[in-house]
Formats: C-alpha cells, structure tokens, sequence
C-alpha cells in the first residue's frame, strides 16, 4: 500500500457531467509530491497552449501533498491552480485551514477539472464516492449561503468546501476560491475559472484513515514543534497577532510599508490601522487550520459596518491594501473590506489595488466623480472603497472596470495612467516594497503568476549579524545580504532561498513554520518527507524537488507566451520613495537587467528570452512529461 499518499486521481469532464478514477505510481509521487509541482503537470498534460483562461478548455487542478494528513504543524495547505485569466498564462493559489485533508481522506490526492457545466453544479466527493449536484439554487448566492445551504443538504456540518461567491460567478478577473469562509487561495483569479466552469463548490468529506511510514517519528517531530514555539520569535508574535500583529508597524519603522499606491513606506497613522487598534475595536476571536497550535487568523464582529465574524478577519496583507495603500486610518473600514471580499470571493489584494490605483486615476484628473458612479474615490475616503468592493464583485457601473484589474483598467482609461499601475505580469504588488527589500524586487518580477510575495525569503532576517542567517547554512549560504544590493552574491541567496519557498508549495508547508527564519530546520523537512513515506530522502533531493517546481511553473507559463519582457517591475520602482526612513531610496533600473541576467544563468534560462534550456530540463526530469 502507498504511504504518504493515496494514489488516485479524480478527473472531472463537466461537458459530460462525468468523471473517472485514474491512478499513479511511486516514481510519479516522487517526482511531483504534490501541491504546486504536481497541479502543473496536469497543466502541462490536460491542457494545451494558449486556450480561453475563462472558457471551457481551461484545466483547473486542485491539489493535495505527501504530507497532509500528517499532524505536523503548517502541513495542511493545497493548491487550486489553471490558466491565469488575470495574468493569460500561469495561474495557482495556496490556502491553509481543512479542506486538503477532507479531500485525501475522501479518497484522492488531486482533482482535475474540465469543460464546463451546461449550468451550475457543485462537486460532492465523499469517501471515494463522488456526484455532481445541481447548484442552481446557489448561483447568485454568497460564499456563507452557499457553504451553509450545502451541508445543510447534505446533513453535514463537517463537511469541508472550497466556494465562490458572487465575484467568481461573475468573473472578476482576480476572484478568488474560499474554503470554510475564511481560507482563500486568493491569487490569480482561480475563482473566475471555477465561475466560468459553472462550479460554485468542490465539497469534500473522508474517514478513511491515512497511512504513513512512521507515524511515531511524525508525532514526534510535531511535539518538537508546540515544545519549541514558544521561545521562538516569529511563532509568538504570530501567536499573539497574526501577521497583522508583525508585520504593519515593523515594517512603517523599516520604511517598507507600501503608503499611496507605492510612492511612500512610512503611514503616519499606522497606528490606527494596527492589530492593537483591531483588539480595540472589533477583533472577536482566533481561529486556526488543521493541527497548528499557532491560531494565528483574526475574527472580527459588530462595529459601526456590523461585521460578520463568520468570514473570519483581516490579516497584514488586506490591511495594508485596504489601509495605508490607500490613506485610510479606520480598521473598521479594513475589517468591512476582508468580510465582503471573502464573502462574494475576491482576492483583497488586487481588489485594494484595483481600488488604489483609480484614486490615483482621480487624484490627477484622469477620472471624476462621474466616472465612478457619483463617488469621489480619493485617497482616504475608506466608505467609498467599500462601495466599490461591492460594485467589483457584481460588476455594477464602475464596478465592471475594477473587475478587470488594474493593468486592464490602465489599458482602456489611457491617458498616461499606465504609470500609476502596480503590477507584474498583470498582477498587482502584494503589501511589500522592492525599494527597500530587494528579494521582493526580484520575486515579484520572476513569479509566474505575476507579483507575489510568498516566492521568496524577505530580506531582513537574512542581513549580517541578524538572528535568521544560520538557518541557512544547510544549503551552503553561509554569510548574510543586506537587503538592499541587488549584487551577485544576493542573486544566489535568493536563487536557493527560491527553491526553498518553491518546496514549502510543493509540499504544503506553510512557510510560518519552517526555516528558514522559522521553527522548523531543513534537516527536520526531509525527516517529515521520510516520516510520511518511507522514503530514504535528502536534503538534496528536496532542493531539486524545489527547483523542478518553479522550472516547471515556468514551462506553464512560457508555453502560454510569456517571456523575460513579462518579468518587468513598473517605472514606479526606479522612483526614489517619498516618505519613511529610505526617503529617496530607488531601484537602479542597469542593476536590475543584470541581475536578472545572472538569475536566468543559475537557473538555466535563456537570458535573452527567459524560457527554461533543454539540458535543465533534463536535469531535472521534465523534459518527457509523457514518462509519467
């Protein structure tokens, strides 16, 4: 018997409204382990080049690991990955919380999507048995009336789903999939492909047992992990605040938090929108995902805009879109704003941003009142984004603009407002500044999806004399960078660091909880690997694991059209930044090009053009998908 795994795959023809059981062996599982690696070989395989992202050829993959299941902490997370409609090739999103574990237990390790429905449906898989229900009386529904409505039916209430709201249905090109209301795979606009599917929910329910090679060892490693947590820094200030909790006011005293569409890092109302501001007000509770003792997602009720605590509360990245990106001080409003995204499933990052950059739009006279149904979306004016969250997700007037995102918008508004958006590969900047850590300078141009600011290791842990740096010695990095160099020596700390964070997508750990800079060494991930399925590992062979992972994604993503020219930061980078500390500080844009260039180089991509060598294909045993 498979241990780590479970050896099915579940493919789904919604043309047909059929599907079928299809099985792999050991030597796939070793090559892919799941997650990331894994959905982009369906990608490859299931799906050919240059395809509708929201027609029916589009292949959706949705993805579990080796290691879930396992009750290590942090190893619980899948991906929903397809062909982006925002970016037009790459697209896949991580979520944590229950559903991947539902879903293996259930009977399958991955599900592959096709076609479209003739009209709404949901997928009801339970116990290796799987249906397609009617979902008619779901569609024009919410993320909570469609998750509520269901196990209702199915008389439930363990049963675990992924959903789309009313912005999926509609195709918002940034909506999201949210799982138990307040998970989401958030990026790159899975949530307008299960729209354009006519799938409102995959839903999954599983008791069979899992089986792994040494149970005793995985226990035993996640007992190192709740002994040790509380002394180590990152985990207690998860534990007490989340990331809001972290990173809000560390990063407006480092000058790096993204202030008015990315011209400053330094909020001078910071304090208003941080997590002590959120306690004040309308922070309820905690909640967590499977196994993990850290609790570290907010909840948040009542207030002036009656918050609904049932889609969870705000974390840094949709305070800092819908907070100091937009010079609005009130976290109500910020708490408003995560609640109605996870509600009608929008991504809050490319949703604040879409938001961000019309105030821009309108702080310049680019567009007025008029054009924005009546409001004045100025800088500030938090209520007006609220409106216009709503607007976006039933693309109602200047709603059906935002819809499109900011790249889009730019396109059709004209008017030199291209400089005024904040994208890579047509997706928007996460809450971190390039200016001031320049691994986000290059993870941001290098992710395939487009901006993204889990590709990588941010920099300061990893300066000199800093606590985090021996973290890295297992994989031969063995002195600090500061943050702000794009020399050569930071090209290969953040190529390695890449491959690292490419594992944790593979493998579903949640990067808060393994090194580096976390609890969790190198060493102690190939003893996880071997713990699940019995496998004699190596910290090699996860480090190559890593690079077949973001090689791979590149292969999706080059196959689609996209090359180097696609991996360019906005002019706004090479602008000197206007408040904070690094008041001045800019990219340089020669220093970039050779980075980039030297980047390429140790990945074994064409310099000129981006797209991965055959010879490195064949290092790492994707030249031939057709073998597995």
């Amino acid at each position: 018997m498979a241990l780590g795994y479970v050896g099915k795959i579940l493919k789904v023809d919604l043309n047909q409204l059929s599907f079928e059981t299809i099985e792999k062996d050991e030597y796939f599982y070793r090559t892919f382990m799941g997650g990331s690696a894994m959905a982009s070989y369906f990608l490859m395989t299931e799906m050919d080049g240059g395809v509708d992202a929201l027609g029916p050829d589009n292949v959706l993959a949705i993805t579990t690991s080796i290691l879930t299941g396992t009750p290590l902490a942090g190893a619980n997370r899948y991906t929903v990955a397809a062909k982006s409609p925002l970016n037009d090739g790459f697209g896949e999103s991580e979520a944590g919380g229950f559903f991947s574990i539902e879903l293996k237990k259930a009977g399958f390790d991955a599900i592959v999507v096709k076609g479209k429905a003739p009209k709404p449906v949901y997928l009801w898989v339970h116990d290796s048995e799987v249906e397609l229900r009617d979902a008619s009386h779901l569609w024009g529904q919410d993320t909570g009336y469609a998750q509520d409505t269901i196990r209702a039916e199915l008389d439930d209430d363990k049963i675990q789903m992924i959903a789309i709201g009313q912005g999926g249905e509609n195709l918002v090109r940034y909506a999201c999939v949210v799982q138990d209301l307040r998970h989401a795979n958030g990026r790159s606009g899975m949530g307008a492909v299960f729209g354009s599917k006519n799938l409102k929910a995959v839903a999954a329910r599983g008791t069979q047992k899992l089986e792994f090679a040494h149970p005793d060892k995985l226990k035993e490693l996640n007992s190192f992990f709740v002994k040790n947590m509380k002394d180590h820094p990152v985990c207690q200030i998860l534990k007490q605040g989340g990331t809001l909790g972290w990173d809000m006011e560390d990063l407006d005293a480092d000058g790096v938090l993204p202030t008015k569409n990315f011209k400053g890092g330094s909020f001078d109302k910071v304090e208003s929108v941080s997590f002590n501001r959120l306690t004040e007000t309308v922070l309820s509770g905690r909640d967590t995902c499977y196994a993990c003792p850290i609790r570290c997602k907010q909840e948040a009720a009542g207030g002036k805009f009656d918050i609904d605590p049932q889609f969870g509360g705000p974390e840094y990245e949709t305070s800092g879109a819908f907070g100091p990106n937009m010079l609005v001080d009130d976290i109500e409003v910020i708490a408003k704003a995560h609640e109605l995204c996870n509600r009608y499933s929008l991504d809050t990052i490319d949703a604040g941003m879409s938001i961000t950059f019309a105030m821009e739009c309108f702080e310049n006279g680019i567009l007025t009142a008029a054009d924005m149904d009546g409001y004045e979306l100025k800088f500030g004016n938090g209520e007006a984004a609220l409106e216009m969250v709503k607007k976006i997700a039933f693309r109602e007037g200047f709603g059906d603009l935002l819809a499109e995102g900011a790249w889009r918008m730019a396109e059709k508004i004209g008017q030199g407002s291209e400089k005024y958006v904040m994208t890579v590969k047509k997706q928007a900047f996460a809450m971190h500044e390039p200016r001031g850590k320049n691994n986000i300078a290059l993870a941001y141009a290098l992710s395939a999806t487009g901006a993204d600011h889990i590709e990588a290791a941010h920099d300061m842990p990893f300066e000199e004399g800093r606590w985090a740096v021996p973290d890295l010695y297992p994989i031969g990095l063995l002195k600090g960078v500061p943050a702000r160099a794009l020399i050569p020596k930071k090209i290969r700390s953040f190529f390695y660091k890449k491959q690292v964070y490419s594992v944790f997508k593979t493998h579903y750990r949640w990067f808060f909880s393994a090194r580096p800079a976390r609890l969790f060494r190198r060493k102690k991930v190939g003893e996880m690997v071997a713990a699940a399925t019995g496998w004699e590992t190596s910290l090699f062979e996860i480090m190559l694991l890593g690079e077949r992972t973001n090689t791979l994604a590149r292969v999706v993503l080059t196959r689609e059209g996209l090359t180097r020219k696609d991996d360019e930061l906005p002019d706004r980078m090479y602008e000197p930044l206007e408040t904070g500390i690094l008041t001045g500080t800019a990219l340089d844009r020669e220093e970039m090009t050779k980075a980039l260039d030297l980047y390429y180089e140790m990945a074994g991509w064409d310099v000129e053009t981006g797209v991965p060598r055959e010879a490195r294909l064949h290092q790492l045993n994707i030249a031939d998908l057709s073998q597995f």
